[in-house]
This record gives C-alpha cells, sequence and structure tokens, in this order.
C-alpha cells in the first residue's frame, strides 16, 4: 500500500523561488504574450515536476497526482508549436523515467467541467479535447497506458435520467484517443442524487473501465452498500494486474467542529488511514495539506501499511 497526494507540495511551493508545476496565465496575458511565454511556463512546469518527484521519493510518497495546469491554455495549440517543445518533451521524458525507475505512480484528474454524459455536443468536444492533452502529456512523460497511470473522471451531471447519461458516456467514450481509454477510470460521487459505485457498474459493464472508490464520497451516495461492499465492488472493476487505487478525505465540518461548513469540504488533515478490508491498494489522499497531511503516516513507526489497520489520530503521531 502506498499513499499520495494531489498537485502541489507545500513545502517546496514555499520555497523562493517556489516550485511549483500550475504556473498559469489569464487569457488576456496569453492573448498579448502568445506561445511563447506559454511554453516558457510550461518548461518552468516540466522542470519542477523532476524536483517534485525526487523530493516524493527521498520522503517515502510512491503517489502523486499531476495538476492539469501543467500548460497554459493548452487547448489553444498544439504542443509541437510550442518554441520550446523539444526542450518540454525531453524534461518531460526524464521526470517520466525518474518515476518509473523510482517506483512512484503518476495520476490525474482532470476538473468537473469534463462532462461526457453531457447532451450538449460543445461541452463533448471541449471534454475530448481537455482529456486528449492529458494523455498526449502521459505520453511524453513515458507512462503506460493503462489505469495504472488512470486519468479520472466523474460523470458530473444526470440531466434526468441516469441510464441515458451513463449511455452518451459510453458513446462518448468512443471519440476518446487510445492514450485516454487505456487510462480512463470514473469515480463515485459526493451527492445522493449522482452516481454511486453500484451505478457506474452500468459503465464498466459496458466499456470496461475500472471505478474509482471515494471512501469520503460514498458517505453520501452509498447506493445501498456498505463501506465494503462499495468498494470491494470497484475494487472488482480493476484489471488483476494493476493495484487499485482509492481516494480518501475527511470532513473539514467534522474536524473543526463548525456546522456552517459543508460536510463534503475536505479537511486540511487526517486523523487516519482507512480500512480496506484486507485488500491491497494504493491510497491517494485529497487533504488541503497535501503531503503534509501524510508525512505522519509515513514516517510514523506506528504507521504499517497493512489493509486492516486504522492508525492514531493526527495529533498522537
Amino acid at each position: 500500500m502506498n499513499l499520495g497526494y494531489a498537485c502541489i507540495n507545500m513545502t517546496l511551493s514555499g520555497q523562493k523561488p517556489k516550485v511549483t508545476t500550475n504556473r498559469s496565465m489569464i487569457k488576456k496575458t496569453f492573448n498579448e504574450k502568445g506561445l511563447n511565454y506559454a511554453g516558457e511556463l510550461g518548461m518552468l512546469n516540466a522542470a519542477d515536476l523532476s524536483k517534485i518527484l525526487k523530493w516524493n521519493v527521498q520522503n517515502g510518497i510512491k503517489c502523486f497526482r499531476l495538476s492539469s495546469e501543467f500548460f497554459p491554455w493548452a487547448s489553444e495549440y498544439n504542443f509541437k508549436d510550442l518554441p520550446q517543445y523539444a526542450r518540454i518533451k525531453t524534461l518531460l521524458a526524464g521526470a517520466g523515467n525518474y518515476a518509473k525507475q523510482n517506483g512512484l505512480r503518476l495520476t490525474s484528474h482532470p476538473g468537473p467541467f469534463n462532462v461526457l454524459v453531457s447532451p450538449r455536443e460543445h461541452v463533448v468536444e471541449n471534454t475530448i479535447t481537455d482529456l486528449r492533452i492529458h494523455g498526449e502529456i502521459f505520453d511524453m512523460l513515458g507512462l503506460s497506458r493503462t489505469p495504472y497511470n488512470k486519468i479520472n473522471i466523474h460523470c458530473n451531471g444526470v440531466y434526468g435520467d441516469k441510464i441515458s447519461a451513463m449511455d452518451r458516456f459510453c458513446k462518448n467514450f468512443e471519440k476518446l484517443p487510445e492514450s485516454v481509454q487505456t487510462r480512463l477510470t470514473v469515480e463515485n460521487d459526493d451527492k445522493a442524487s449522482m452516481y454511486s459505485v453500484k451505478d457506474l457498474m452500468y459503465i464498466h459493464e459496458r466499456i470496461g473501465i475500472p471505478i474509482v472508490f471515494d471512501y469520503h464520497h460514498h458517505k453520501f451516495c452509498t447506493g445501498d452498500l456498505s463501506e465494503q461492499e462499495a468498494l470491494e465492488l470497484a475494487l472488482s472493476t480493476w484489471p488483476k494486474d494493476i493495484t487499485p487505487i482509492v481516494h480518501y478525505s475527511e470532513s473539514k465540518m467534522l474536524h473543526e467542529g463548525n456546522e456552517k461548513l459543508k460536510p463534503q469540504a475536505h479537511s486540511d488533515y487526517i486523523n487516519s488511514i482507512p480500512d480496506t478490508y484486507g485488500n491491497d491498494v494504493d491510497i491517494m489522499v485529497e487533504a488541503k495539506a497535501k503531503e503534509l497531511s501524510i508525512l505522519p503516516f509515513i514516517n510514523s513507526n506506528k504507521c504499517e501499511y497493512s489493509g486492516l489497520l486504522r492508525t492514531s489520530s493526527y495529533e498522537t503521531l
């Protein structure tokens, strides 16, 4: 079992100069400065990715979610048109090789505007474009075209009929390039009106993509399954030769005792590692403090990554 965090390394981003992979710009700046500046930012992001990966390996962190803001306004150009393309490609290939040599699992989670279930053609077209960009970046990194290096999305809409919406998901899946199809996963939601693991089995049975189980989301959308039942149903959709990855977070409302907060909101830290009921999984921790939220569990002698373990509270580590 390996732990991971998402997108931003709080330790390195707090340094001067900061180390980050999400340098971006507003559309006005892109229109004024064009491809050369977009390429400069992308090249800096690519260079800093290697620094973050090395820090992760040095600190025992073996899973990392890549930022979806790697290349500013990437939908407006082809990567090969960037003046710095050759250098960027070299930097990304180096980062990907380092990740593979050190057993570091890289994934991504494109944003909620990606909606393959949408009945609106332009929304689907924009979704396909964004997912294609993620697939191209993963290919430049040299990552496997398997769910081990997942590109994970939600359905992000019901439109009055879940089955019809999921049918559109499956139909539009066929329009995706192979670089995306082979890596795509779908995740359960945190609203009762949305998609539970049980609902998403319809998509899995149609097109075969794995389901990513989110512990926190399941609390709000159970599909009448227990946590263990939903987890193991999701795990059953993964290829036998790939360790499934799950998402874990805790409620900010419960951590702070503030009932004005939405219970779905993620806390800064976590108090425990989730029960995996004896199953071997990797865990992506979606806490706001990023790597700082998982270091206590990695560094503590009390934490052995066995499936049935629940750790002590964060304060006691």
